[in-house]
């Protein structure tokens, strides 16, 4: 498995584990309008996060293969999904939290940032290791 197919899995995975603690906050805390808003946000946060990485590969496959550009990143695609979901939020207020929304609308970019940093810090141990 490439490097770029093992950071999309690994992202996805926590991603899931997110909504999943998102879901059991929401079933057995007593803030379910702010859990329930965190959920919006990180549903479409997470189909945001898939949109990105399918379009980057194809991308990226594309300009490999041969060498010139095929569309975009889907911008537009994300800009209205959060769109959407902004305008559940406002719509049912009294069952979503917005701010929450927006908290969860950014949640896989937290995701993509936590990946990062424990990527850096598994490969520079791992180095000290090997140079050991």
């Amino acid at each position: 498995m490439s490097d770029y197919d093992s950071m999309v899995n690994r992202q996805r995975k926590w991603m899931l584990y997110l909504l999943a603690l998102l879901v059991i906050g929401a079933g057995f805390s007593s803030y379910t309008r702010v859990f329930n808003g965190l959920l919006l946000g990180s549903a479409i946060s997470f189909y945001n996060l898939w949109l990105l990485q399918h379009k980057t590969k194809a991308f990226g496959k594309a300009v490999a293969e041969s060498g010139s550009t095929r569309g975009a990143l889907g911008t537009f695609s994300r800009l209205a999904a959060v769109a959407l979901a902004v305008l559940v939020a406002i719509r049912f207020e009294e069952t979503f939290h917005i701010i929450a929304v927006v908290v969860g609308i950014a949640s896989s970019y937290f995701i993509i940032i936590l990946d990062i940093i424990v990527q850096y810090v598994t490969n520079s141990r791992n180095s000290k290791k090997s140079n050991s």
